[in-house]
């Protein structure tokens, strides 16, 4: 890193200019004050006259040269002092300065610039605060790519014994299903067969949201987008749960406002938001009257998605939570009552690829699921960045 040293703009060049005028006008008054006051002391008192004069003939130096003339040594003095005062107020405002061009640079390395160091050099101890920022920042850097390569190798990890489990997963799925219809079984038999069978189905099912998180959490995930008609999908999601609302006794309704609606987005992943979160309504929203998915554009910009419904109510503890990976609400971890904790995360990322942002909303009448997206996403071709 090359260092350099601090460069002054032309506002601040110009308040030193203005700081050292204004302090020798300061000085020039305070010293001609002075000098009156001396002059009118001499005036009104004759023994200080008498004093000085006894000084001056007295005090003899080199060659035998007199003081002649007081008044030339006192401004002499003043002038050094005067020089002192200036000197001390504009390096020190010259040392707030370059406080305040360091303070600029820290702010501009804590907006996310970790890759930028102060490579200013001062004669101060602000060096050392200097020095030791970028200590500090330099640390940081390491531990934040320590953590990536650590994450990176967790989630390489999952994705791969997660894919690994899935095949020999379906194999025992498929054989467990032919036991269940072999009418050969005993009733304790069928009884084990079934218990097989839906504990494989549980690891089946986390094993795939483990998939699906930590390939979307990976960074080379990239969503296709495409227009996509918001009214035509929340119809055919809501067609997907019907025979589950109807067993269940809920009314599932669909609105969407313009029904013209259209954005930017990766359709099948959008459809994994509203499945997630629908069935999470199911498995939550203890004594619901009613699931609502809706649309609505907000402005020439947004649109906002909700899903609702007024079943229990989440804790405000949770609030904050819930969007946490292997996090769940019912805290005894009953696969029975709930599911792996990953399908709200899930959610989460999906909507964060997008561009988007999530909240959850839970009072004593309503739980609501408020996503904000964008109309018009775009994204360069090359890449499939999203910008």
């Amino acid at each position: 890193m090359k260092k350099k040293r601090v460069i002054l703009t032309g506002r601040e060049k110009s308040e030193l200019v203005g700081e050292g005028v204004v302090t020798i006008i300061l000085l020039l008054l305070l010293n001609l004050s002075i000098i009156i006051l001396i002059n009118l002391a001499m005036i009104k008192n004759q023994s200080l006259v008498n004093g000085i004069y006894y000084l001056k003939s007295t005090l003899v130096f080199a060659n035998g040269q007199h003081i002649w003339s007081w008044e030339r040594i006192f401004i002499v003095f003043m002038g050094l002092g005067d020089l002192l005062v200036l000197y001390w107020r504009l390096i020190r405002r010259y040392h707030q300065m370059q406080l305040r061009h360091v303070i600029q640079e820290l702010h501009y390395i804590a907006e996310g610039h970790f890759d930028h160091r102060i490579s200013f050099v001062v004669k101060t101890d602000l060096q050392k605060v200097i020095d030791s920022i970028n200590f500090l920042v330099d640390s940081t850097v390491n531990a934040m790519d320590e953590e990536r390569q650590i994450e990176k190798s967790k989630d390489d990890l999952i994705t791969n014994v997660s894919h690994d489990i899935r095949t020999p997963l379906t194999s025992i799925i498929g054989y467990l299903g032919l036991l269940k219809t072999d009418h050969s079984l005993n009733p304790n038999q069928v009884k084990y067969v079934d218990i097989a069978y839906n504990k494989a189905e549980q690891m089946k099912a986390l094993a795939n949201d483990l998939f699906d998180y930590t390939t979307l959490n990976s960074a080379k995930t990239k969503i296709k987008l495409v227009p996509l008609h918001l009214n035509s999908m929340l119809e055919q999601v809501a067609a997907g749960f019907e025979l589950e609302a109807e067993a269940k006794k809920i009314d599932l309704q669909t609105k969407c406002s313009p029904i013209d609606l259209t954005i930017d987005a990766d359709a099948e992943k959008l459809v994994r938001v509203f499945n997630n979160l629908i069935s999470n309504a199911f498995k939550y929203g203890h004594d619901a009257s009613f699931i609502r998915i809706a649309a609505k554009k907000l402005d020439t910009r947004k649109v906002e998605l909700r899903v609702e419904n007024d079943g229990e109510k989440i804790p405000a503890s949770s609030l904050n939570k819930i969007f946490e990976r292997f996090y769940r609400v019912e805290t005894s971890r009953n696969t029975n009552t709930g599911g792996t904790g990953l399908g709200l995360a899930i959610v989460k990322e999906v909507v964060d690829l997008h561009h988007g942002s999530i909240r959850c909303e839970s009072d004593d009448h309503l739980t609501s699921f408020i996503i904000t997206f964008p109309i018009k996403t775009q994204m360069l071709p090359s890449t499939g960045t999203v910008l």
